[in-house]
Formats: C-alpha cells, sequence, structure tokens
C-alpha cells in the first residue's frame, strides 16, 4: 500500500501540472498547437496510470508528512511565467519519480513506466514550447514607449527629454542611436539607465538591435527589425535575461515573433512617419487585425509610424494599448507635457498579458490520473 500510496501522489501532482500548462496554452496563449498536445499527454498518463491499478485505495492526505511542509518560495508566483515554470519542473519530477517506482510495481507496473519514461521526454519538450512562447516574466503591456534619439531632439537636449520622458510617465525608453560607437553607446545606455532608476517606477530600458550591448549594459530589453536577428535566435543567447520586442507589418510576421517568443511586438508602420520612411503602410486596418488573431493577438503590443496625440486617441479608440513615439516626444517644445498627454490619451494600463478571445471556457470531460477532473 505505501508504494500504491507514492505512485497515486506523483499521478496526481503530474495530472494537476499537466492541466497547469495545458490551461496557460489554451487561455493565456490561446495557442491551440500546443493545448492539443498537452492535453494529450494528460490523458495518455491518466491511461497509464489507470493500468497499475487502483491507486487511489492507498491515498490518505490526511496523514502525509510532508502535507505542512512548505517553503517561501511556494506561496509566491510573480507571473505567469512562473506559474508555467513551476508546472513544467512540477511535472517533469512527478513523471520521473512515477517511473522510477513504477518499475519496482507488481506486472504491468514495468510496462506502464516504459508509456511514463515516453512521456516524460514530451513533457521536456512541451514545456520548452510553452515557456518560450510565454517570454519574459517580465513582460507587461506598455503604454507609451518613446523612441529616444539625439538627432530628434530638436527642442531640448536629449538627457532633459529623457527626465521629461521618465517624470511624464513614459513605460520604457527605447533607445535608438545607430550612429554611436559601441563604447558610446555602453555608456549612452548607462546614463539612461541610471536616470530612469531614479524614479519610484522606473520605465523600462530597451536598446534598439543589439542584443550584445542590451546584455553587457544590463538594461530590460533590446528591438529587433525584421533583418536583425530573430526572437528565437536571440533568446538563445539571452534566455530569459532580456525582453526581446520585434517589429511587425503583418500578420505573418506577428504570428512568427509569437511563436519565436517574443514579449511584444512594435505593429505598422500606422501613418507615414518624418522620422524613419517606409515603402508600405500597415495602417489602423493592421491593428485591427492583430487584435482579433487568437494567438499572436495576446502579445502586448505597441503601435509605431507617425504618431501624434491626435492618432493616439484615434488608435486607442480602435483598441490600441500602447503606442511608441518619437518626433511626439523628443522634437516637442514641452516634452514633458506631450508624455503625460500621451500616456493620458492611452488610458489605464494593462496587466501583464494583452487580454483576447481564447475560445470558450467550457471544460472538457477528460479525468486526471485516479482523481476528478476540474
Amino acid at each position: 500500500m505505501t508504494l500504491f500510496r507514492l505512485l497515486d501522489a506523483n499521478a496526481n501532482r503530474a495530472a494537476e501540472a499537466a492541466r497547469t500548462l495545458e490551461d496557460a496554452a489554451r487561455f493565456l496563449l490561446g495557442d491551440a498547437s500546443l493545448s492539443a498536445p498537452l492535453k494529450t499527454l494528460r490523458h495518455d498518463l491518466a491511461q497509464a496510470v489507470q493500468a497499475l491499478g487502483p491507486l487511489h485505495v492507498a491515498r490518505s492526505a490526511a496523514t502525509d508528512v510532508g502535507a505542512e511542509v512548505h517553503t517561501a518560495e511556494q506561496g509566491v508566483r510573480g507571473s505567469t511565467y512562473e506559474v508555467a515554470a513551476a508546472a513544467t519542473q512540477r511535472l517533469q519530477q512527478a513523471l520521473r519519480v512515477l517511473e522510477e517506482f513504477a518499475k519496482t510495481a507488481p506486472p504491468p507496473g514495468p510496462a506502464a513506466a516504459l508509456q511514463v519514461e515516453q512521456l516524460r521526454y514530451r513533457a521536456y519538450d512541451l514545456g520548452r514550447d510553452l515557456l518560450t512562447r510565454l517570454g519574459s516574466s517580465r513582460r507587461r503591456q506598455w503604454r507609451l514607449c518613446v523612441l529616444l534619439t539625439e538627432s530628434a531632439c530638436t527642442q531640448r537636449p536629449w538627457s532633459e527629454v529623457l527626465d521629461a520622458c521618465v517624470e511624464g510617465g513614459a513605460d520604457c525608453i527605447q533607445v535608438r542611436e545607430k550612429h554611436l560607437s559601441d563604447p558610446e553607446l555602453l555608456e549612452r545606455l548607462a546614463v539612461v539607465r541610471a536616470r530612469a532608476q531614479r524614479h519610484a517606477t522606473p520605465p523600462a530600458v530597451v536598446l534598439n538591435d543589439r542584443v550584445d550591448l542590451a546584455l553587457a549594459a544590463g538594461v530590460d530589453g533590446v528591438h529587433l527589425g525584421q533583418h536583425d536577428l530573430s526572437a528565437e535566435q536571440a533568446r538563445r543567447i539571452t534566455g530569459h535575461q532580456l525582453l526581446i520586442g520585434v517589429s511587425t507589418t503583418d500578420l505573418d510576421q506577428a504570428r512568427a515573433a509569437h511563436d519565436a517568443g517574443a514579449d511584444y511586438v512594435g505593429l505598422g508602420p500606422m501613418f507615414p512617419s518624418s522620422t524613419k520612411a517606409k515603402p508600405r503602410i500597415a495602417g489602423p486596418d493592421y491593428l485591427r487585425a492583430y487584435l482579433t488573431h487568437r494567438a499572436a493577438g495576446r502579445l502586448p503590443h505597441l503601435t509605431i509610424g507617425g504618431i501624434d496625440l491626435g492618432r493616439a486617441h484615434m488608435l486607442a479608440e480602435a483598441g490600441a494599448q500602447g503606442v511608441a513615439v518619437c518626433a511626439a516626444v523628443c522634437g516637442a517644445a514641452d516634452p514633458r507635457a506631450a508624455v503625460e498627454a500621451l500616456v493620458q490619451a492611452m488610458g489605464e494600463p494593462m496587466s501583464e498579458q494583452a487580454p483576447g478571445n481564447a475560445g470558450s471556457l467550457k471544460d472538457d470531460a477528460g479525468t486526471g490520473a485516479q482523481g476528478p477532473a476540474s
């Protein structure tokens, strides 16, 4: 009975973790390509455990000596990513324990152990894919990102514009200086980061294009264009140290960024811009299409391209949750007032994940490993 009790505990632990991951893929990401195989894994686990016999007869939560043992980390989850990461580890560990001890059970225990081994290998890949698509634990929806470019600061020095952005409530400062040498750019990033940190709620600091210098400078993220490293390649280099943003001009690019684990996407250009000429204007129709996309539309986003205060209001009415601007702030006579007005135009800040339609909340009728479905 003690062996059955151990097997039952780990079977339920694995099933609960698998359900947590399945629901993250299903409801947080709206991603059928992940939720379907996670659901299949959960049901395959139930079948493997069922072959071991009625494990539930040995269940006794009231006499479990480990039930009251807790760690500080168990009571805190800072983000949905951390929830999924903990569930991924729990699933893999429970499957390993189940596999090893099933080998000692009477037949068909060894055969069930082989099934669980294959489930464990599947769990490794599915957990990796889910965590990649969830992105950084610090992912959130920004209302205003200012593309800080010294040449665009025509009314005030760039350092004064920076202070105005921080004090005015910008969520993100993206440093975009393509003509500085690497040492000069690192020095610029150090200044931006130090001044941002003075504020009680410091904005994120993101560097344009350069993954290597973003890591070296210790900033929050890197923003990539379509001709830079892909989000997947950048993630291999940075792990989850950096937030990763990707510029997109259509849904195919947005889907690719989502699948590669980007933390947010730039949508645009919304309008013609004097800052950076573009051969094609995606326009607000792209924003509307993005917001209705089941999977990609759940990533935080920043609309970009020719945005001033009036256009920010227009985009907010169309559903935009964030904007990225350059000239509207950097070239303003009063950049702090410009920042405050743009922040107000975008309304209240969103939670870490942008909302979207993930399908019905109706539960399926599948059962867990010897336990009730919930």
